[in-house]
């Protein structure tokens, strides 16, 4: 037999000689040198595989706590926004379900700053405008507090608008790893990077059919094109593919090779940001981690890698339907699962969720705040490198209500709204973090942000704290002390007259302090200002880190430019109950393997001036009760007993409001860009966008108690000592605990008998002196309430 092969094999090589050497010379010559070189690039870049991950900037986890305010409006708008699906049990993660006022929530977990928390079942109970309970439906017990896993606001990519979450072979569901195979390359296992035999089925295939209906690429292959090579339908590309398939398989493991491939393999896009590897692709589609998917939700991805765009569920659900059903059939065919079971899941619908969860920037005015907060530990190189989770402190609810108010107010406004622009904070009033931002009326304008950098005059919205620094002398003033409001004309520096007016262009004579301050009088408030000292005022101003600040008696009604940002700044003082808190928008930042290395907090010391901050905040609930903001005081929000303050700066350009409640403090400013009139006083434009917050936000109300060092106590404000409740003008309100003298003054003879003046008509008391006079270096700047 040998010898008849020597034979044959003699007689054809003066044949087979040239061809021969002309192969074996391009092979040594060529394909050999060329295969080099690509095993060399195939190592160096699978060796070196790192995979792009973009830092992801997520809203405050939702804390759930019997007692906290709480509606369903809100508690559904919160479960939407962070992905999760409702459907008829809420026994998946990520999903809830919905039975009257009784709420089954299957949290998902997460891992933050502060530790985070563990995927749970709970059920929550809403009852009059509260949480009345909650219950881990795992063992009955009632909990004293958990959170639900943050929503994801934006996301800082870096060089490609890639989004991708890194998973192991090992986290994968079964379902996944063996439907994959099963679809996409039954041989994997024993292929050696392409599958002849699956080359000839398909080109049997596809010339019985006349076109191309069945591909013959492995996985391996598959991750070679995306890895390595173009989608360029050229011989060239073939060739490199497969000569790049078969190297991969020569040096790396079937397991390496295919946990690269899960994490890579292109599953959706969304504007210009592309879905890549299925772990991102889960909470892209179905809002959940892979581990919490159902098998048609896992045969839906899986069909998803023969063309994402094709089998889009979102654009095309009947091709997306109709695919996931055979992919759920290949699952029974390779024994992955029961006929019954396939039938189960072929009967349900897609399920994916209404929006993809991939945002670049929801909120744009908020995330210039966090930018500005983390650039000192985190530059722009850092974020953009990615794989690192921003846990911020925004409040969902509140920026979408916010942003609801704004639109609403605009809306009420007609075409008067047309050149009107808007700005608004949201702060937590305990703690200072900041909830939410509105830096225009338009919703998520990337342009420019005038809450943060838009500095115009903040009109009346100074006077408490012009009345706070005189609170801090309760030996001399008081909330009944009486206030001159009569006409004030001064020479200033320039030889300009300044002659400030009230709003209504009267005055008023003699007023108690809570009264200048509820009706937003700016004559009264200059005179007291003055006798306060302007020095001390402005000093007391700066200590909140604002400059340029104005050092004549103007300052006193306002002629001060301010941020939203900054004005929530100032009023975070009074809402904190005298804690001077910086405004915070990020909590903290974790890297990808869930380890926090940076946190952010604030620890209040024991406060400032809080007698005085106490009274303040009293008078300023009387603001909203009676004074300018009393639409607040006659509406449904009257039971929230807010504490506020108009603002009007001069000829009605910018319009404020700043107020507060036991929760929450928000600052609202309307105005034009061109600084032209806006025609609107701060109970007219402001106001409403505050009132239309709070009329959806949930919040408790700010008490009504006195605080500690307080106590009630009726005044004479002619002279701001003690007297009697019947007595002519008597005013009662809080004052500092032992600050006013032992004795209490009688009415006199007249009083006590008739509760009115002497029979000459006079008053039973002086007024008290006027002020002296202010400094002569200052110039005429807005006022208004």
């Amino acid at each position: 037999m040998l010898n008849r092969l020597r034979l044959i094999f003699q007689a054809c090589w003066p044949w087979l000689r040239i061809p021969f050497w002309v192969c074996l010379g391009l092979f040594v010559g060529f394909v050999l040198p060329y295969t080099l070189v690509l095993n060399k690039r195939v190592q160096e870049r699978f060796n070196d595989l790192v995979f792009a991950v973009p830092t992801r900037v997520f809203a405050r986890p939702l804390p759930l706590v019997a007692g906290e305010p709480m509606t369903a409006e809100t508690l559904q708008l919160e479960l939407t926004f962070a992905g999760y699906t409702q459907d008829s049990a809420g026994q998946v993660a990520g999903s809830w379900a919905m039975k009257g006022s009784h709420y089954t929530i299957s949290s998902r977990g997460y891992a933050g700053p502060e530790g985070g928390e563990l995927p749970k079942r709970i059920e929550v109970l809403l009852g009059r405008g509260v949480i009345a309970s909650v219950r881990d439906l795992g063992n009955g017990k009632a909990i004293d507090l958990t959170h639900l896993d943050p929503a994801r606001i934006a996301t800082v990519y870096g060089a490609d608008q890639v989004d991708r979450r890194i998973v192991h072979l090992a986290d994968l569901p079964p379902l996944l790893v063996g439907g994959l195979q099963a679809v996409e390359d039954r041989d994997f296992k024993h292929n050696i990077g392409i599958d002849f035999s699956a080359i000839l089925r398909a080109m049997f295939a596809n010339l019985r059919a006349g076109h191309t209906v069945q591909g013959a690429s492995t996985l391996t292959q598959q991750l070679v094109r995306n890895l390595f090579l173009s989608r360029q339908q050229t011989f060239k590309r073939k060739i490199n593919e497969a000569l790049m398939s078969m190297l991969l398989e020569m040096h790396y493991s079937k397991d390496r090779i295919l946990e690269a491939y899960v994490n890579e393999v292109f599953l959706g896009q969304q504007g210009g940001q592309a879905v890549h590897g299925f772990a991102a692709a889960a909470e892209f589609y179905y809002g959940r981690q892979l581990r919490d998917l159902r098998p048609q939700e896992i045969a839906m991805l899986v069909g998803l890698v023969k063309g994402p765009s094709y089998y889009d569920p979102r654009r095309y659900p009947d091709r997306a339907l109709t695919r996931r059903n055979l992919v759920l059939q290949e699952f029974v065919d390779t024994g992955l699962l029961t006929a019954d079971q396939a039938k189960a899941a072929q009967a349900t619908p897609l399920g994916v969720i209404q929006d993809g969860q991939l945002p670049h920037n929801r909120f744009p005015a908020f995330m210039q705040l966090v930018r500005q907060q983390i650039t000192s530990d985190f530059d722009e190189d850092t974020l953009r490198a990615g794989n690192l989770s921003i846990f911020t402190t925004l409040d969902p609810a509140a920026q979408l209500y916010s942003e609801q108010a704004v639109d609403a107010t605009m809306k009420s406004l007609g075409k008067r709204a047309d050149p009107i622009q808007a700005a608004g904070v949201v702060t937590d009033a305990h703690d200072g973090s900041v909830l939410a931002i509105v830096g225009s009326k338009f919703a998520g304008d990337q342009g420019f942000n005038r809450a943060l950098d838009s500095q115009r005059p903040i009109g009346s919205t100074i006077k408490p704290f012009v009345y706070l620094v005189a609170l801090t002398d309760p030996s001399r003033w008081n909330l009944a002390t009486a206030l001159d409001d009569s006409p004030i004309s001064m020479r200033m520096q320039n030889g300009t007259l300044w002659e400030p007016h009230n709003d209504d262009n009267q005055s008023h004579g003699m007023v108690p302090m809570v009264e200048a301050l509820a009706q937003s009088w700016n004559l009264a408030s200059i005179r007291l200002g003055l006798a306060v000292g302007l020095p001390r005022i402005r000093g007391f101003l700066q200590s909140f880190g604002l400059e340029n600040v104005n050092s004549g008696p103007s300052l006193l009604i306002g002629a001060l430019d301010l941020s939203p940002l900054q004005v929530a700044q100032m009023y975070e003082y009074i809402a904190s109950d005298g804690h001077a808190l910086p405004l915070l928008a990020v909590r903290g930042v974790v890297d990808g393997n869930g380890n926090t290395i940076k946190r952010y907090e604030v620890k209040a010391g024991a406060g400032e001036y809080q007698p005085a901050v106490r009274l303040v905040t009293w008078a300023m609930q009387q603001v909203a009760l009676y004074g300018t903001a009393h639409s607040l005081g006659d509406s449904s929000l009257a039971s929230l007993h807010v504490a506020g303050k108009t603002g009007t700066s001069n000829d009605l350009r910018d319009s404020w409001f700043a107020g507060f409640t036991g929760d929450h403090l928000a600052v609202f400013w309307l105005g034009r860009d061109d600084n032209k009139p806006a025609h609107l006083f701060g109970a007219t434009g402001a106001l409403p966008v505050w009132r239309n917050l709070f009329a959806k936000l949930p919040t408790r109300p700010l008490p009504v108690t006195l605080g500690d060092g307080l106590q009630m106590a009726w005044i004479n404000p002619a002279d701001g000592k003690p007297t009697e409740p019947q007595c002519t003008g008597a005013k009662q309100v809080p004052v500092v605990a032992g600050s006013l003298p032992g004795d209490v003054e009688g009415c006199g003879f007249w009083q006590s008998l008739f509760g009115g003046t002497g029979p000459a008509g006079s008053s039973s008391s002086a007024a008290p002196p006027s002020p002296a006079a202010p400094p002569a270096a200052v110039q005429p700047l807005p006022n208004g309430n």
